[in-house]
């Protein structure tokens, strides 16, 4: 599995132990792709998964540039998504996980 997709897999679970209900995965729009689309009380959350295999080249949380967060914003009033929130994944070489951060409300 590629670890764009691995990683998407992995928040999806994270995020419904944390009971948020998953409306939609991988969801195009004139802007790109919304990785998971969720309901999290009466809010709906836009979700950016970021994964890398090590941060020997940057952590994920780098990767989440201005260009990238103003994309992001474009998709979230495309959705009607009332927040933005991202889940930074760091796997081992192996593809287990070595760090998950989930950050609420990034914009």
């Amino acid at each position: 599995m590629q670890t764009g997709k691995l990683g998407e897999e992995i928040a999806k679970e994270f995020l419904e132990k944390k009971g948020y209900g998953i409306i939609e995965q991988n969801h195009k729009t004139k802007y790109g792709e919304i990785d998971l689309l969720a309901n999290y009380g009466k809010e709906t959350v836009l979700i950016e998964v970021r994964t890398k295999i090590g941060e020997d080249f940057g952590t994920p949380e780098e990767s989440l540039t201005k260009k990238k967060l103003r994309k992001l914003w474009f998709n979230a009033q495309t959705a009607k998504a009332t927040r933005i929130d991202a889940v930074c994944i760091v796997l081992k070489p192996d593809k287990t996980v070595e760090r998950l951060e989930h950050y609420e409300n990034i914009i």
